[in-house]
């Protein structure tokens, strides 16, 4: 029994890390479901109650709950909770995963706030989608056609998630979209 590897025995680096994204994945849990109950039911419509649009995101919100709330505990009993004591370092903005984390926030939060609600949907998902790949893949390419390829791949993987998400949501969800 003692060849058996240790499952609690992960760098405090990463105990810190879920630690602090079971806290972000709980709160986004508990966001999730209330905003699906505030979804409208249609009760007037006698609508079926396994067909209303709060279902699913409720469902999913739940389940990022219930998991995140079992990575914070798994990280809380490791010792997590250290994170807000002052014993671990800050990020440095030079570090490329924070600089990565950064322009996801950003880009998220673009498409949320700034495009979601001003231009049709699928444009802003086109944009999103686009933006999100060019910006993520740029650096990666070593010459200019390679740049030149991933642009036109980013434009094209856009536009087909942006016309597949619609597509689903407005057909076959029969979502309405902002």
């Amino acid at each position: 029994m003692t060849d058996l590897p240790n499952r609690d025995a992960r760098p405090a680096g990463m105990v810190k890390a879920d630690f602090v994204t079971g806290l972000v994945l709980v709160a986004l849990g508990i966001a999730t479901v209330v905003a699906s109950l505030e979804m409208p039911t249609f009760e007037e419509l006698s609508v079926n109650p396994y067909t209303v649009p709060g279902l699913v995101p409720g469902a999913l919100g739940a389940v990022i709950l219930v998991l995140g709330a079992a990575l914070f505990a798994r990280a809380a009993r490791a010792g997590g909770w250290r994170v807000f004591a002052g014993v671990t370092g800050r990020a440095s903005p030079a570090d490329p995963g924070t600089r990565n984390l950064a322009l996801a926030v950003v880009l998220c939060l673009a498409y949320a706030a700034g495009l979601i609600g001003r231009v049709p949907f699928w444009l802003a998902t086109f944009v999103f989608v686009a933006a999100f790949v060019v910006l993520f893949e740029w650096r990666l390419a070593a010459s200019r056609s390679a740049r030149i390829r991933r642009l036109i791949f980013a434009v094209l993987f856009g536009a087909v998630i942006s016309a597949v998400v619609t597509l689903v949501f407005q057909q076959i969800f029969l979502v309405r979209l902002p």
